[in-house]
């Protein structure tokens, strides 16, 4: 089989069956509108990070069925001759919402709305959610080991863990968004710009005579990025050493004081008191400490109050998986279709579990800030042609406890949904990853530290306009009992 570089049948067969229904009862042309939206932040978190958009762009832009999808299709015998003839001409006409790469997002509320006939709308689910809810799931947790460790860089470092090289090279994307200073994987350097880092392994120790040889060698070949394994024997009784005396044999005579030890396994904040003690003494006080091994944010928020002599920090499988909650949970759903004369019809979807109770209509997000602080305060849905007066007092309800409510005055509001495809057409100007990570930053700094707890964060108020709160509800009782 030949390596395919069009993703188009990485889809669900489900909804080549829809597609096919939808073509022969006459309601492939039906515009529909579906939402991407959350149910719950990973690791009970405040707030998630929007990624992954840059992914779906490239993927709409690139739909298509080529012959060999065609042929495919054709041997399954359950698809009509007419619709494989659609299918060759296949492509993406409708349009496309979402939230910038960076975004802070919070349950419930869309981070893209999909606006397309029928076959379109619900091919395209799939992939949406695939490269959301891994990137969004990454980026998150990033954000976190990144704000745990306190303005101390965070390496990514988790390829040879991640699943898969997609999960590798986009995971290590996300987590630079999110705030990580680096990767140690060279192909998301090359592909996206994420900054490739690394030196050695415990292995290039290994494979020299001594320890001493192995760190003077490398110094020798890498004078201006000698960051040495100290750990592969003992840390303090030669690692540290070893390093010391080469680092002042092959590196100060050179005018050299920038330079690095690593510390991979042991206690990390022990190991790094007694070995940035002993660098100091021996005049070594630009050298860095770096740690891993292991590491997640709450092993490093620990290391931070311990007092742990850590200066940046490399972070693995649990970043690159999210090895605490490796699901990010994104959705598909219906939210309205449009008539025959282009009257948009809302759509709800109920269940006997209240959280999986859609909310119905073509919407728009708006983030509400403080004019005074210039934190953000809540989000408001509403519907998409809905005006709000943000010159008046705004009421909004708790999402967690309906009863209680609260007042913003002295508010602006920012317009969160923007726009992607029109008409098929791209219309949104990818930004460089270190915009968006630059973004990222400057929004993630507008939430207050309470919304940024690990543990019982700040329940952030994302709440519905009084209109898409009634037509919901009008919704709910007209099918209660259905």
């Amino acid at each position: 089989m030949k390596e395919r570089t069009n993703l188009t049948m990485l889809c669900d067969y489900y909804e080549l069956t829809m597609g096919n229904g939808y073509f022969q009862t006459g309601l492939s042309s039906r515009v529909c509108y579906f939402d991407i939206f959350f149910r719950s932040v990973p690791d009970r978190g405040g707030f998630a990070i929007a990624a992954g958009l840059a992914q779906v762009i490239e993927y709409i832009k690139k739909l298509r069925f080529d012959e060999d999808d065609l042929d495919y299709l054709r041997q399954k015998g359950c698809f009509a001759g007419d619709f494989l003839a659609y299918l060759r001409d296949f492509k993406f006409t409708g349009d496309i919402w979402a939230m910038p790469e960076g975004t802070p997002i919070f349950p419930g509320e869309p981070i893209m709305t999909v606006r397309a006939p029928a076959i379109q709308a619900q091919f395209i689910e799939t992939f949406l959610l695939l490269c959301l809810n891994h990137q969004c799931l990454i980026a998150t947790k990033s954000n976190r080991i990144v704000r745990a460790a306190e303005g101390r860089p965070v390496a990514e470092f988790g390829s040879r863990r991640a699943h898969g090289p997609d999960g590798a090279v986009l995971g290590a994307r996300a987590s630079y968004i999110a705030g990580c200073s680096s990767t140690a994987c060279t192909l998301a350097d090359q592909r996206y710009g994420s900054p490739a880092t690394g030196t050695m392994a415990h292995s290039w120790v290994q494979m020299f005579p001594d320890e001493y040889t192995a760190f003077k060698t490398y110094c020798e070949l890498y004078p201006t990025n000698a960051t040495l394994l100290v750990d592969t024997y003992n840390v303090l009784h030669s690692g540290v050493p070893n390093a010391i005396r080469v680092f002042q044999e092959v590196l100060l005579p050179k005018g050299i004081t920038k330079c690095a030890i690593r510390l991979d396994s042991g206690d990390l904040t022990y190991l790094s008191q007694r070995a940035r003690q002993m660098l100091d003494d021996a005049g070594l006080t630009e050298c860095k400490i770096v740690a891993s091994n292991a590491l997640d944010e709450y092993i490093i928020r620990d290391l931070v109050r311990q007092g742990a002599r850590i200066d940046s920090f490399g972070v693995g499988e649990r970043l690159i998986t999210s090895r605490s909650e490796p699901v990010f949970g994104g959705v598909y759903k219906l939210s309205a279709i449009e008539d025959d004369e282009g009257t948009i019809i809302p759509k709800i979807k109920i269940s006997e579990n209240a959280a999986k109770i859609t909310t119905p209509h073509f919407k728009k997000v708006y983030r509400i800030f403080s004019k005074d602080t210039g934190k953000a305060e809540a989000d408001l849905i509403c519907l998409h042609d809905e005006e709000i007066d943000f010159s008046q007092p705004l009421e909004l309800f708790d999402p967690n406890a309906t009863w209680k409510r609260k007042i913003f005055t002295d508010i602006e509001a920012k317009e969160l949904l923007v726009p992607i495809f029109q008409n098929g057409e791209l219309v949104y100007e990818i930004p460089d990853l270190q915009s968006s990570r630059a973004y990222c930053q400057r929004q993630v700094d507008a939430l207050w530290d309470e919304v940024k707890r690990f543990e019982n964060p700040h329940n952030y108020y994302v709440d519905l306009s009084q209109k898409l709160f009634d037509i919901k509800q009008d919704l709910l009782n007209r099918h209660e009992g259905v």
